[in-house]
């Protein structure tokens, strides 16, 4: 899993916030490198480091990326079952991947500068300091 913190409740819950605002987008990359079914795409988001994602929040998102022209499916046969929808980046995937890798970069250039620029102060150190020279 990505975040950890000692509260697991609140870890957990930051940790999907963060996805939220990132999962479409990497799905998209997951899906640059080679085409895939859901099954195979919860299995890649975890093995990249995501922990588990549920199918109920893949499937609902792989819907909505279809409908807005990113992804398309074909039909596959299934070694065991009923044909299974294999999706891929369109055209118009590859070209909106580009331009939102571009924007998280900025992004998480602007976060890691504001988080290097502030520490968080230590462990126990709960109270505001003030300058008493002021």
């Amino acid at each position: 899993m990505i975040a950890a913190a000692s509260e697991p409740d609140a870890a957990a819950e930051r940790q999907a916030q963060l996805l939220r605002g990132c999962l479409d987008m990497c799905l998209l990359a997951l899906l640059a490198g080679e085409p895939a079914h859901g099954y195979e795409l919860v299995r890649r988001l975890e093995t990249a480091g995501f922990g588990t994602v549920g199918y109920g929040t893949v499937y609902p998102l792989i819907t909505r990326l279809h409908r807005l022209g990113l992804i398309a499916n074909a039909s596959q046969p299934s070694p065991t079952g009923p044909p299974r929808k294999v999706y891929r980046l369109t055209d118009t995937g590859h070209e909106r991947l580009l331009a939102w890798r571009e924007q998280w970069v900025q992004f998480a250039g602007v976060v890691n500068a504001t988080l290097a620029v502030h520490p968080s102060p230590p462990p126990g150190d709960d109270h505001e300091h003030v300058d008493a020279g002021r």
